[in-house]
């Protein structure tokens, strides 16, 4: 007797709290983690279509899909018998041991996902193969079949979704506006599509047209149809990695940001995941070029050995496990650093870079990396809700607007004294021969100085442009870069105090001081115990000022306590070197005579990521000839 026949045989009258659950409240168990909302259910249906080699699909709904989901396709279709076996749970062509498991190449894989919508739907679905006389027409009611006949069909299958949640009362009424549900089948359809742009893609709701992707060529066409030609003329195209691991897509300049993860496209084989080992790479790419709160634009392709990634950790599957957490980590991310790296025009032009790196190329991270500590803002797809729209071959105007948009406009970190007038300093007549600064320099060098405006900003000509660089942002990313390329040659340049400074620490502060002394060694602080809990400090880095030094230590110690000994990584150290950079560099609303924004303008060509300072502010801004004009009704 097997043990569900032996627990149905006991007696009631015996105190046995365990029974077997029906069948109809499995299924609507089950449902509950494939089955989240309509776009739960256009997922499954769209991705089988694409499983079926499907080169066009058609998804058409109503009330954001609450009322009716329609999905057709012109796939490979199903068989009478498969018909039937489709809605038996665990029932799949995608494979068939478990050998098979490792090595995938569908989008589904459980044969979870068809008995799931039916269990908890009226369903109805129409399909038939190449070659048969009629297709075969199947419907069912919270997964019992209620009817099945002939039905002429062209090659392909079509599934109609009626009233989601009928029999879940309980699940339908946390549905939300008809609205935010569309937004949110909306942006599945765009992550199928950039990672399908062979398929010609067809969304409607309610009997209106929202996009009509046809078939492209290329992944730069698709995006360009689904983000808007504005995205595409500032993406930067990456192409780096090898047969084994290999990536490619398009990163945005960091001008480019979002206020949330977005914007973030992540595809690992061609399936879409918002894995965080993956968002974080890609976050931690652009290290010290986004500001705290952005995110980057981006549609990246992640190709490694199935057998080195598991996909089966989630009921969505949008989160995996991989063999190499660490390397993959490590070469996503310096694969856009590498990229990133090579930027160094004003952000208003646009751009078209390629990388190539091998593996083999890629810096050494290993030792330095950092933690793997994890934070992904979650999508809120309703502050930006879809609204029909005119074009039909763009995404809806808000959520291509927000693509769009740079970062915002930023006020000044220093209030203007009072009394005080804003003006340009005119160094025109002062220094005009070395105004072109090197004709054989960088991008930086060959620009021609104005003058300093408000005490802050350097003024430049390119060509029509007018350039403008905010000169504390420019020499703390000088600064910064520096600091590193000291510390990576050993230590960080010193300079010895005449007279030693002494620090009066508590018992936790001296401490942690004793476990960390060797990392302020390395970045230029001589540190010597003074009795008790007291410490002599003998010698800064060379640029520091003094009046900034106890303040500086005491927000150290604070960094460096915070992730502990085994945390202090790459990324807290740069944390440290950003604090060092901002108290050594020159300041906004500081006066600077030709020579000295001669040098800063020299030194920036000299340093990586010279775009942004290292917390992400811009530090070149671009203002075209036309928009003046614009300013002034001249065209």
């Amino acid at each position: 007797m097997s043990i569900r026949e032996r627990s149905v045989s006991q007696s009631p009258l015996e105190k046995n709290r365990i029974a077997i659950l029906p069948e109809t409240l499995c299924n609507q168990i089950a449902a509950g983690e494939v089955v989240e909302r309509p776009a739960s259910v256009v997922k499954e249906l769209v991705e089988n279509a694409l499983d079926a080699q499907a080169t066009e699909i058609t998804i058409d709904v109503e009330r954001g899909g609450k009322k009716i989901i329609r999905i057709a396709d012109n796939g490979f279709g199903m068989s009478k018998d498969d018909l039937f076996l489709c809605f038996e749970r665990h029932a799949t062509s995608k494979i068939r041991s478990e050998k098979d498991l490792f090595h995938l190449s569908s989008l589904g894989f459980r044969g979870e996902a068809l008995p799931s919508i039916a269990a908890v739907s009226r369903l109805a679905v129409v399909s038939a193969q190449q070659g048969d006389e009629t297709g075969n027409r199947l419907e069912l009611v919270a997964g019992e079949v209620r009817h099945h006949e002939p039905e002429a069909a062209s090659v392909g299958t079509r599934f109609e979704i009626r009233d989601l949640f009928f029999n879940l009362p309980a699940r339908r009424k946390f549905l939300r506006r008809d609205e935010t549900e569309f937004g949110h089948i909306a942006e599945i359809i765009t992550r199928l599509s950039l990672a399908h742009p062979q398929v010609h893609f067809r969304l409607i709701h309610n009997q209106r047209t929202i996009l009509d992707l046809y078939r492209q060529k290329s992944l730069k066409a698709r995006v360009a149809d689904v983000l808007g030609r504005a995205v595409v003329d500032r993406l930067l195209a990456v192409e780096s990695g090898d047969a084994d691991l290999h990536l490619s897509g398009y990163v945005a300049e960091p001008s480019l940001n979002r206020s949330s993860t977005q914007g973030v496209y992540s595809f690992i084989n061609g399936r879409f995941v918002k894995d965080r080992v993956l968002q974080h790479a890609i976050i931690d790419g652009y290290r010290q070029l986004l500001m705290k709160g952005r995110y980057p634009v981006c549609i990246l392709f992640l190709t490694l050995d199935p057998e080195k990634v598991d996909v089966n950790v989630h009921p969505t599957k949008h989160e995996v496990r991989f063999h190499d957490q660490r390397g993959v980590h490590d070469f996503v991310s310096q694969s856009i650093r590498s990229l990133l790296r090579q930027t160094t025009t004003a952000p208003s032009v646009g751009a078209s870079v390629t990388t190539s790196v091998p593996i083999s190329e890629l810096p050494d991270v290993s030792a330095v990396a950092p933690p793997m500590v994890c934070t992904v803002v979650p999508e809120d797809v309703e502050r930006a809700p879809v609204a029909p729209m005119e074009a039909p071959q763009l995404l809806p105007r808000d959520v291509v607007r927000e693509a769009a948009t740079c970062y915002e406009p930023l006020a000044t970190e220093t209030p203007q004294p009072s009394g005080a007038t804003a003006r340009v300093e005119d160094f025109s007549s002062e220094a005009a021969p070395d105004l072109n600064l090197s004709a054989g320099g960088g991008y930086f060098a060959q620009l021609k100085i104005i003058g300093q405006f408000h005490r802050s900003y350097i003024l430049c000509e390119e060509g029509n442009d007018l350039i403008l660089i905010d000169q504390h942002a420019a020499h703390e990313r000088i600064g910064f870069e520096r600091l590193k390329q000291q510390l990576a040659r050993g230590g960080v340049e010193q300079q010895e105090l005449l007279f030693p400074d002494v620090l009066e620490l508590n018992l936790r502060e001296d401490a942690e001081l004793q476990e960390y002394r060797q990392h302020f060694e390395s970045l230029g602080f001589t540190l010597e115990p003074f009795g008790g809990t007291s410490w002599a400090l003998t010698s800064v880095p060379a640029f520091i000022e003094k009046t900034d030094i106890k303040t500086m230590i005491c927000d150290m110690l604070n960094d460096f306590s915070s992730v502990g000994a085994s945390g202090v990584s790459e990324q807290a150290i740069d944390d440290v070197l950003i604090k060092m950079a901002c108290h050594g560099m020159i300041r906004a609303n500081q006066a600077l005579v030709m020579e000295e924004m001669v040098a800063l303008l020299r030194q920036l060509d000299e340093v990586d990521f010279n775009r942004h300072c290292p917390h992400g502010r811009p530090v070149v801004q671009r203002l075209t000839l036309h928009d003046v004009e614009k300013m002034f009704r001249r065209v």
